[in-house]
């Protein structure tokens, strides 16, 4: 897994909970890494599960509520470091129908070795609905929610995302509707 996740989770920890917190969850997670990461280093997922496992732990939130806190926070983050991403799609739903055939290629251009989830999306215009189906071995749809709330807010956009999963595979699938 890339390192960015990793250095921007710790950048969350220490900006909501504080320097205290960000150390004890790195102390308690026991890694190998020791909490020394590298924006484009790469590293192991258990580091990112025990970093996170942690911190829920040390904060008494549960997992899909610090996750999708962290995909909101990861959101701005892209946004801040990565503009023209945003800046070429004029509704959430066309940015979130780039991800896998744009932004995603373009990942893989820089970081060949990237193990990225897999989304897939189909669009209702009349009814101003999406399904977005998420795949990925590594089980972070609750992030993935957060990121995708965060796109609604971005472009402006009020609606409901209801989650389905899919009990034959890996599967998430996300309806969007806007209101």
């Amino acid at each position: 897994m890339k390192g960015i996740i990793f250095t921007e989770l710790i950048e969350m920890t220490e900006s909501t909970f504080g320097d205290e917190i960000a150390e004890r969850m790195i102390m308690e997670s026991g890694t190998h890494s020791n909490g020394v990461y590298t924006a484009v280093g790469t590293y192991e997922f258990a580091e990112l599960g025990a970093l996170v496992h942690s911190l829920s732990q040390i904060t008494h939130m549960d997992l899909p509520t610090l996750l999708r806190a962290f995909g909101r926070h990861l959101f701005g983050s892209f946004l801040r470091l990565y503009p023209a991403y945003f800046q070429r799609c004029q509704t959430s739903f066309e940015f979130l129908s780039s991800i896998e055939d744009h932004i995603h290629v373009q990942v893989r251009k820089l970081y060949p070795d990237a193990e990225l989830p897999h989304f897939q999306t189909s669009v209702n215009e009349e009814k101003n609905h999406m399904i977005m189906t998420y795949t990925s071995a590594r089980n972070l749809a609750d992030l993935a929610c957060g990121l995708i709330e965060s796109t609604l807010q971005h472009y402006n956009e009020n609606g409901t995302i209801t989650r389905m999963h899919d009990t034959g595979n890996e599967s998430v699938f996300f309806h969007i509707d806007l209101l």
